[in-house]
């Protein structure tokens, strides 16, 4: 089957390379998942660009990142992890070879501390106009929807993971808070009723992802995954969940 009626800007990817370093996360290592294995397993899909992200086990490392955006090319970005001690020089120079976000895994660790969140966010955007997104379940960030709606961009991966966060979910993208459509597989909750809620919400908010290759998902990123936003969205709704929103979000000319 082929998805070539629709491009894609595929907002959460991961590439695990094994000539890099990864640092055990919880005791968990993944598998091996190369920029070769992505192209394949995305080649009937019009994918135009995407979003690279660091994982809780590739810490702040930014050797693979720099690497695998070399190679992917023009449209794809990177979504990295880095220390509060990090320098703007550092940051400037991780600009140039494509990195457009930082990113806080409040749900496995591995990315710098919450308590500098707001500082980073604002740091990274006033320095080279990155955004700032967050791993985490919804249902903890309630005490930090505050600080969220003030920061200048944010978004918030995987639908925000459960049920019982979904209210602060749907009134963090009430407030611009972008939110990607991506880790079907790890929700509690009907996607397809998500979506549509979220999207009258904010219909710049949602941006699909595969979530490929789905490290410690219940289950991986499947056609039927796409095939879902379509028919739950449908038309010009589904285009900027596929490509729009997010092209404009991560900075990535058509």
């Amino acid at each position: 089957m082929r998805f070539r009626n629709q491009q894609i800007f595929d907002a959460h990817f991961h590439i695990i390379d094994p000539r890099f370093s990864l640092v055990p996360n919880r005791g968990y290592l993944p598998d091996r998942y190369t920029i070769n294995d992505y192209r394949e397993r995305t080649k009937e899909y019009d994918i135009r660009g995407g979003a690279i992200v660091s994982g809780s086990f590739q810490a702040f490392d930014q050797d693979y990142l720099v690497d695998a955006l070399s190679r992917l090319g023009p449209g794809f970005v990177g979504v990295t992890q880095l220390p509060a001690t990090v320098s703007d020089a550092d940051i400037l120079e991780l600009d140039k070879t494509g990195v457009r976000a930082i990113r806080f895994n409040l749900k496995r660790g591995g990315s710098e501390q919450v308590t500098y969140l707001d500082s980073m966010a604002r740091r990274v955007h006033e320095l080279a106009g990155w955004h700032t997104e967050l791993y985490a379940d919804a249902q903890e960030l309630e005490d930090l929807v505050t600080v969220l709606i003030a920061l200048p961009a944010v978004s918030i991966d995987h639908l925000g993971l459960s049920a019982a966060g979904f209210k602060i979910l749907l009134k963090l993208a009430e407030h611009g808070i972008r939110v990607k459509a991506t880790g079907f597989g790890r929700v509690d909750f009907s996607v397809g009723d998500a979506l549509k809620a979220l999207y009258a919400a904010n219909p710049d908010s949602l941006m699909f992802g595969t979530d490929l290759p789905s490290t410690r998902a219940n289950r991986p990123f499947s056609d039927r995954d796409y095939q879902l936003v379509g028919e739950a969205l449908g038309g010009q709704a589904a285009e900027r969940v596929f490509w729009s929103n997010a092209a404009r979000f991560y900075r990535v000319a058509a």
